[in-house]
């Protein structure tokens, strides 16, 4: 049965998906891209292979559609700009439909490689719904940034949760746990160690009684 999933969600020790303010400029605020130096370094050549490794090359495995937030589409104010077309350039790494909830839907946006931007102004079990039609017997990704995964999470909608924990210290900026407390109780908890010195999370579902 295809399942909702977060993959490769990184946040700081103090539970941060993103720095603040978000802008064009930087678009995770003061972290910078310091959340993410993780998943940067498996690309490179001699990048050694392990458990940060594996993570990241299943990244994009098994999906079919994915849904973020409209932060994660833009910066702030990009709803003014017609000519805004996401951060990825001509072709962005989904390569599946994307639907972006926001309050000021638009038309479509077609891109190469198969990524098609979708934006929506409806409930979160409405979008889920519509990304599931269009991930037919594939998963369905919550891409972010915090705020939407928190919702999704909080809304009883999420089956598996990715989470990356880096060794970063950000103070302030988008929470992720915000609102979660007693997640243990619905969903199992795994915790795998880096030598990079990043903890990798696994929480999934527990089935209902």
């Amino acid at each position: 049965m295809p399942l909702v999933r977060v993959t490769n969600f990184t946040v700081s020790l103090d539970g941060f998906g993103a720095g603040e303010p978000q802008s064009l400029e930087a678009p995770f605020g003061h972290a910078g891209m310091r959340l993410h130096q993780w998943m940067f370094a498996t690309w490179e050549d001699d990048a050694p292979t392990g458990i940060d490794a594996v993570w990241a090359q299943r990244w994009d495995v098994g999906f079919g559609a994915e849904i973020m937030g409209a932060n994660k589409f833009g910066p702030p104010g990009w709803q003014d700009d017609p000519d805004w077309r996401g951060w990825w350039g001509e072709d962005p790494p989904f390569h599946t439909p994307t639907y972006v909830l926001t309050h000021r839907p638009r038309e479509p946006l077609e891109m190469e490689g198969g990524t098609t931007f979708h934006f929506l102004s409806t409930s979160l079990p409405e979008a889920l719904a519509i990304a599931q039609e269009a991930a037919g017997d594939l998963d369905v990704r919550i891409g972010g940034g915090a705020t939407t995964v928190r919702d999704f999470v909080a809304a009883g909608l999420v089956d598996h949760l990715h989470v990356v924990v880096a060794p970063i210290l950000l103070g302030h900026g988008t929470r992720l746990w915000d609102g979660l407390a007693g997640l243990e109780e619905a969903f199992a908890i795994e915790a795998v160690s880096s030598p990079t010195g990043v903890v990798h999370l696994s929480l999934s579902r527990r089935p209902s009684s």
